[in-house]
C-alpha cells in the first residue's frame, strides 16, 4: 500500500483552481504508483473561507465542483476537504473520491472556537466514523482538531479503521510543529493507530500555514516528515498496516522558520490578491531594512520599490545606510525629501501653533507626509505598500495613523523588537543584505534632533517581555511584576498597550507568527473603563 501526500497551497474561493491542483497531484501520485492520495482541510474550498460559509451559494458551488472533482478521479482514492450542507445543516467535511463517484463523507466532530478559530459560527459537529477500504486496507478520517481532543480517533478504531488519515489547516505559529507532535502522540495512545498527517501550506490574509506534513507509526515513532513552507507531494509506504521509514526533513532553527513564514506570507498576499509589487519607505533603520529583505525574498527585487523620505532630522548615515541596502539588494531606489512640504504644513500651522513647543504634532506631521507619498506612488503605479512597525511599537502605540501605519500589509506586526534584530542576523548569514550598522546603532525615528525610542520606553528586552507576558498569555500585572520587573514599567507598558487598541484595529492585516497577534485571536474592546495596570 502506498499513500500519497498532497500537502498543497490552496487559495480561498478558488474553487477550479484548487480542483484542478488537486487532480494534478492524484494523477501525479497515481503515477508514483499511490493507491490514496490526501489533501488538506477543506482543500476544495480554502481555509479559512470565514463568512463565505454563510452563504448558500457557495455550498453550491462548492458542491459543484466536488461533483465535477470527482468524475475526473479514477484508478486512484483521494481525500478531499470541502464544506456541505446536509438536511440544513452545515458541516466541515472530508469525501472519498474514487472511480468517478464519491464513495465516502466524513464530518468534523471536533470545531474549535478559540485563537484564529470560528468554526462554531459556521459549523455543526459530526457524530459518527467515517471509513474506507482499499485494497483489503481500512482506513478512517479525522479533520484537523478531531486529533487534539479525545474522541473521534477512538471512534475511528472503533468502526475498523486501521489507518488514520488527518486532514489539517493549521496554522504555524512559533514551535507549533512540537504541540502538533504531542497532540498526535497522545491520540496514538488512545487509538493505536498510525497517523497520516496532511496539512495546508501557504499565506492567507494574517495566516500563514507551513504544512510540515508527518507521518506516525503506532508507536507514535515519526517516520516521515515533510518540508516546511513549500509544497510538496510525498509517497508513504505500509506493509501490514504500518507505515514504513522515509524521509525524515529536519527541523529549522526557529529564525529561519520565522523568516521563512514572513516571506510566504507577503507572497502569497501579493499574489494571490493580483498586486504587481510593493513599495516601502526605507529610513535606514532596522524594521524597514528587515521588510525590505524579506520583501526581495518572497517577491525578487524587480517587484519591490524603496522609498528614502529624508527630513532635517534626518542623520546622514541613514541616507548612506539606506542606499548602501537598496544597491546590495538590487531593487529600485529613489530619494523624496519631505522638508519642503513639512515646512509649507508648519507655515500653514503657525498661527494655530504659534508659542507651542516641537511635540508630537511636528513629530506626527512628518510620518504622514511620508504616508502621503508612499500612498500617492501606491496609486500611480499599483504596488502595494508594506508598512514597517513592529509588534512592540504595535502594542505600545508607537505608530502614527495615517502615518507609518498606512499601507496595505504588515510584514512585521507580529514580530517582537529583539526578534527583529535575531532575523536580521540570521538574514545576513544567507547573504550580504542588512548593513552592520543598521542592526547596532540605538532605533530611533528621527522626528526630532538625537532621538532614541529607549528615550520614553522601557529597553526593547524588557518590553518584549513584559509584551509577551500580557498580551501571550493573559498574565495580570502583578503576575508580571513578580517575575523581577520594575513596577512602574509594567504598569506603564501595559496601560500603552489598552490605551492603543483604537490604533490597532486600523491597522493593515499582517503576518501571525506568535501563539496570539493583533488581529482575530485577540478581540479588545477600544472603549473599556477596565484598568488592569491600576489593579
Amino acid at each position: 500500500m502506498k499513500i500519497a501526500i498532497a500537502q498543497i497551497n490552496c487559495i480561498v474561493g478558488d474553487l477550479s483552481g484548487n480542483a484542478a491542483k488537486i487532480r494534478e497531484y492524484a494523477n501525479r501520485a497515481k503515477e508514483m504508483g499511490a493507491q490514496v492520495l490526501v489533501t488538506p482541510e477543506l482543500s476544495l474550498a480554502g481555509y479559512p473561507p470565514e463568512d463565505l460559509l454563510l452563504r448558500d451559494g457557495f455550498y453550491s458551488a462548492c458542491d459543484a465542483a466536488l461533483f465535477e472533482l470527482a468524475q475526473s478521479i479514477d484508478g486512484i482514492a483521494v481525500v478531499v476537504g470541502h464544506p456541505q450542507q446536509d438536511n440544513g445543516k452545515y458541516f466541515n467535511a472530508a469525501s472519498v473520491l474514487q472511480s468517478g463517484r464519491i464513495v465516502a463523507t466524513y464530518y468534523k466532530q471536533q470545531l474549535p472556537n478559540h485563537s484564529v478559530f470560528d468554526e462554531v459560527r459556521y459549523f455543526s459537529p459530526g457524530t459518527e466514523a467515517c471509513s474506507f477500504v482499499v485494497d483489503g486496507v481500512q482506513f478512517g478520517i479525522n479533520i484537523c482538531a478531531d486529533i487534539w481532543e479525545e474522541g473521534a480517533s477512538v471512534c475511528a478504531s472503533q468502526a475498523g479503521a486501521k489507518v488514520l488519515l488527518v486532514l489539517n489547516a493549521s496554522p504555524y505559529h512559533m514551535n507549533k510543529q512540537i504541540s502538533r507532535y504531542e497532540a498526535v502522540r497522545e491520540r496514538i495512545g488512545e487509538c493505536g493507530l498510525p497517523v497520516v498527517y496532511v496539512n495546508l501550506v501557504g499565506g492567507q490574509d494574517e495566516l500563514v500555514f507551513d504544512g510540515a506534513s508527518f507521518v506516525m507509526d503506532a508507536s507514535g515513532n515519526l517516520v516521515h516528515q515533510l518540508p516546511a513552507f513549500e509544497e510538496a507531494l510525498r509517497v508513504v509506504e505500509f506493509e501490514n498496516d504500518a507505515p514504513q521509514l522515509g524521509e525524515i526533513v529536519p527541523e529549522h532553527a526557529l529564525e529561519e522558520n520565522v523568516y521563512r513564514a514572513l516571506c510566504l506570507g507577503v507572497s502569497d498576499y501579493v499574489n494571490k490578491n493580483g498586486f504587481p509589487g510593493v513599495l516601502l519607505g526605507l529610513s535606514g533603520g532596522i524594521d524597514s531594512a528587515l521588510v525590505l529583505a524579506i520583501a526581495v525574498d518572497a517577491l525578487g527585487a524587480d517587484r519591490v520599490r524603496a522609498v528614502m523620505m529624508p527630513s532635517q532630522f534626518t542623520a546622514d548615515i541613514s541616507l548612506h545606510d539606506a542606499e548602501t541596502m537598496a544597491g546590495t539588494l538590487g531593487v529600485q531606489y529613489s530619494e523624496i525629501s519631505i522638508k519642503p512640504v513639512f515646512d509649507a504644513f508648519l507655515d500653514s500651522l503657525a498661527d494655530e501653533f504659534d508659542r507651542l513647543p516641537f511635540d508630537t504634532a511636528e513629530e506626527n506631521i512628518q510620518a504622514r507626509i511620508r504616508g502621503t507619498l508612499l500612498m500617492a506612488l501606491s496609486n500611480k503605479f499599483g504596488s502595494i505598500v508594506l508598512t514597517t512597525g513592529n509588534k512592540s511599537e504595535m502594542a505600545v502605540g508607537y505608530a502614527t495613523l495615517y502615518g507609518d501605519m498606512a499601507g496595505g500589509f504588515a510584514v512585521l506586526k507580529d514580530v517582537p523588537k529583539m526578534l527583529v534584530y535575531r532575523l536580521a542576523r540570521y538574514r545576513n548569514q544567507i547573504g550580504p543584505a542588512i548593513p552592520e550598522r543598521v542592526i547596532v546603532r540605538a532605533p530611533s525615528a528621527e522626528l526630532r534632533q538625537n532621538q532614541t525610542d529607549q528615550d520614553s520606553l522601557p529597553p526593547y528586552e524588557v518590553l518584549d517581555v513584559i509584551l509577551e507576558a500580557y498580551v501571550e498569555h493573559d498574565m495580570c500585572p502583578h503576575d508580571i511584576i513578580a517575575m523581577g520587573f520594575d513596577e512602574h514599567d509594567v504598569r506603564r507598558v501595559i496601560k500603552l498597550i489598552d490605551l492603543s487598541e483604537y490604533k490597532r484595529r486600523q491597522a493593515p492585516v499582517g503576518v501571525r507568527i506568535t501563539p496570539r497577534g493583533f488581529g482575530k485571536d485577540r478581540r479588545y474592546p477600544i472603549t473599556s473603563k477596565y484598568r488592569p495596570w491600576k489593579e
